[in-house]
């Protein structure tokens, strides 16, 4: 798509409406509350690098004139020739932003842009809607960091290895529930800032192109066609199936058991049936639930496991099973993981034992609102003259927005807190400045800043 064109059509008349000589306007970027009271910054060089590095061209600001001439609003034409012919089609724009991993609490500023010549005045204005969809990718990473920050207080508790079991407790089951690839991408990755397990390859393959990840895991999983394939009659045998062509010593074999009675399968085919050929295989059976209250489906599947193939008892005094485990894919969500860890726990269980399956919760259940993220004009420059400015609705004072050239600190307590001035102190990073990206962060970069806050919150709690 044409990037000038990649806008909300109200902004094409905004160059007329500035006040007359305005030379630069300064805008921010924050979650003004909602969900989190912390948001997991990310996805800000997905967007830059793949819509902000391509020059604009004479034939795109003529395709865009004949557009928005048909479609009724005014458009900036030599505004845009003047960045095609001048400036080699890059755009005159300082934008600085958080280190993306970072946690920063809400109500601070995140990244901020600003035009860097006078005669493009109207520019940072312009690009509002392209940045403001970072809200999503920060969106979902923050949702899997609450979930992972969840997850590991549980199993702190009741695992012997905290930190290796976390790293694979939550996969990513949400490509087929996004509304498109881009957003199995991005919101993929940024799931994949936190945890190792996905079924969507286009997370993968974003965090790679984008932000040069490693490889991220998945295993042989079974889904009801290739198991009721087989028929009623059949059950068994497509369960049979599944250990001979991929149960080996050492693997992990996910098999979807309740298409037609979750009880008989696990009390029976699997714990009596197949108890032996499961234990001589040397892998582990990962059993999937996948209907029915979540919570009371895992705690009655984890016990009938626990009596047919025994479990032992950890340093920490839970019940481990032994050659098999539970994932739960089925309503999954933060509220059903904690009632499903609250009622293992209750019966001396480990959260060793089970796993969870996200989809949609995970990549599409949110919008721009679940943290209300806004991006706003703080300060103009008219005839030389700086300016603060700001809005301040009596009708609802949570949308009053910051004034000044906003910037981030660390204040000495170690928090974060925005200032309406730029500070040498800043935390902010120039990102990107006319045309070109300043700042690259690199995968393993962005994974260790976001686990070294989890883990430090981990020791306060």
């Amino acid at each position: 798509m044409n990037f000038i064109m990649d806008v909300d059509s109200y902004k094409i008349s905004h160059w007329l409406q500035f006040p007359p000589k305005t030379e630069y306007i300064f805008s921010y970027f924050e979650s003004r509350g909602g969900k989190f009271q912390e948001t997991l910054f990310f996805g800000l060089q997905y967007i830059l690098k793949n819509y902000f590095l391509k020059p604009i061209t004479k034939d795109s600001v003529l395709e865009a004139e004949e557009f928005f001439n048909q479609h009724g609003v005014p458009f900036n034409t030599k505004g845009w020739m003047y960045i095609a012919d001048n400036l080699n089609g890059k755009l005159p724009l300082k934008i600085r932003a958080v280190p993306e991993g970072s946690l920063v609490p809400s109500h601070n500023v995140l990244f901020t842009v600003e035009n860097t010549d006078p005669y493009c005045f109207w520019l940072a204005p312009y690009v509002e809607t392209q940045l403001s969809r970072v809200w999503y990718p920060i969106t979902v990473a923050s949702t899997s960091y609450y979930i992972k920050k969840l997850i590991l207080e549980y199993l702190e508790k009741t695992s012997d290895s905290p930190l290796e079991q976390i790293q694979f407790k939550l996969h990513d089951f949400g490509a087929r529930g996004v509304s498109s690839q881009e957003s199995a991408g991005i919101g993929g990755a940024a799931h994949l800032i936190n945890f190792l397990g996905t079924d969507t390859i286009a997370g993968i393959l974003t965090s790679q192109k984008y932000y040069n990840a490693g490889m991220a895991y998945s295993i042989p999983a079974a889904e009801h066609s290739t198991i009721t394939s087989w028929t009623r009659d059949g059950e068994v045998d497509a369960y049979r199936n599944m250990l001979k062509q991929f149960a080996r010593p050492g693997s992990l074999v996910a098999v979807v058991s309740d298409s037609y009675d979750l009880n008989n399968a696990v009390d029976h085919l699997w714990g009596e049936v197949l108890r032996d050929e499961v234990i001589k295989s040397g892998a582990t059976i990962i059993i999937r639930p996948d209907s029915g209250d979540p919570a009371t489906v895992v705690h009655r599947t984890v016990e009938s496991l626990a009596d047919h193939f025994g479990y032992y008892i950890n340093n920490k005094g839970f019940k481990v099973l032994k050659h098999v485990k539970v994932i739960q894919g089925d309503g999954v969500n933060e509220f059903s993981i904690k009632q499903i860890m609250d009622k293992l726990i209750q019966s001396d269980y480990s959260i060793d034992n089970i796993a969870f399956g996200m989809g949609g919760a995970l990549l599409q259940k949110c919008d721009r609102d679940t943290n209300k993220f806004a991006y706003k004009c703080s300060s103009v420059t008219i005839n030389g003259k700086e300016c603060d400015v700001f809005k301040d609705p009596v009708t609802d004072p949570g949308k009053k927005s910051k004034a000044g050239k906003q910037d981030l600190i660390l204040s000495p307590d170690g928090n974060y807190r925005t200032v309406n001035y730029l500070s040498q102190d800043s935390v902010m990073d120039i990102i990107y400045l006319n045309g070109e990206l300043k700042k690259e962060y690199k995968w393993e970069e962005i994974k260790e800043r976001a686990n070294k806050t989890l883990q430090a919150k981990c020791e306060v709690s």
